[in-house]
């Protein structure tokens, strides 16, 4: 029997506490109160495209971890596998960055009830029955050695059942060294299909830089990431690498595309997009929803990295971490309609 279209998603969902509109943490006397958290984001996206999206953690049985779970099934995303128990709900400070000015996180998310969750917690052979799919990121393994253990577990049990693995690098170094990251990413990515990074965590995490590119400055150097995502391809066997290209202008304005390598070794380059940001939180995880949702549906190379840039586009004009679009609006951005015109 054939496998539905049925994805699933391994990480942490979060507290996001933000101030109000620009305010800076020193001058905030309240925070607005959402989740939100790498794979969580993905499953959103995916949902809302119409895919069978299930999204597995830990969240304690308090009223706040029931306020996370709610927060994605009012999406319409799968939580029945989401385990209960622990002590607390990880949390992060989001201060919105201008101008030049960057945004700013702060973790508080030490002895989350994921972090601390044992792997026997999680019994991957129920969980990916009838699923075709499964996507976790390099913040999952970096919240504690058991997390790791879990993506390890979740890997293996997903390759003996014959669904895609994808993995989105997504380096993170208040969670862990470089050299800590490479050690243990290298073992799990030996598991991936499809990679997905961004102009820095190919650096960070294997080692493996751009030539002529200088990520401070906004330079990118569309050459220099073909020899980046083939080297990778080369030692892991990604049967895909999708490298997001993110020009910053400005913490407000950003030029953003990417590039996808497909298995037969070519190159595919999005076309870009000016984008004046209202929230980028969550724009990496909108893009890797996208391309495993041209996956799905068998776009070709070209069409598969149009559609995923234009996802992400369209998330950076949406509040909160979750990308909250239709198939059908990033379909007419990918098609050129980007006029934003009102829709009557």
């Amino acid at each position: 029997m054939e496998k539905m279209e049925r994805v699933v998603t391994f990480g942490e969902i979060m507290l996001r506490l933000a101030p109000e509109g620009y305010y800076r943490f020193a001058q905030a006397h309240t925070f607005s109160a959402t989740f939100g958290g790498g794979e969580a984001n993905v499953a959103v996206s995916l949902a809302n495209f119409g895919v069978q999206a299930a999204f597995v953690t830990k969240l304690p049985a308090h009223e706040i971890g029931q306020a996370a779970v709610n927060s994605l099934r009012q999406f319409g995303v799968d939580v029945r596998k989401i385990v209960r128990g622990g002590e607390r709900v990880g949390v992060y400070f989001l201060e919105k960055g201008a101008s030049q000015r960057p945004s700013k996180v702060v973790y508080d998310r030490a002895h989350s009830a994921i972090a601390e969750a044992d792997p026997s917690d999680f019994d991957w052979n129920a969980i990916f029955q009838e699923a075709k799919w499964f996507h976790f990121t390099g913040i999952t393994p970096a919240i504690s050695d058991k997390a790791a253990a879990a993506c390890l577990d979740a890997c293996k049990a997903a390759k003996a059942s014959g669904l895609t693995i994808s993995c989105d690098l997504n380096y993170r170094k208040n969670l862990w060294s470089r050299e800590k990251a490479g050690a243990v990413m290298d073992g799990l990515v030996r598991y991936v299909d499809v990679c997905i990074a961004n102009e820095e965590d190919a650096a960070d995490v294997f080692g493996v830089h751009a030539e002529n590119t200088d990520v401070g400055s906004g330079k990118l150097n569309a050459e220099g990431y073909k020899s980046v995502a083939a080297t990778l391809q080369k030692r892991f066997g990604f049967k895909q690498v999708a490298i997001t290209l993110r020009e910053s202008i400005s913490a407000n304005d950003n030029n953003w595309g990417a590039m996808l390598l497909d298995e037969k070794g070519e190159f595919f380059f999005s076309k870009k997009y000016p984008v004046h940001i209202v929230d980028r939180v969550g724009g990496g995880d909108s893009f890797g929803a996208g391309l495993i949702y041209a996956n799905l549906k068998n776009f070709d190379a070209q069409n598969a990295v149009e559609f995923a840039v234009a996802a992400s586009c369209l998330k950076h004009s949406i509040e909160g971490d979750f990308n909250l679009v239709s198939t059908d609006e990033v379909m007419k951005l990918s098609k050129g309609d980007g006029s934003g015109r009102v829709q009557r």
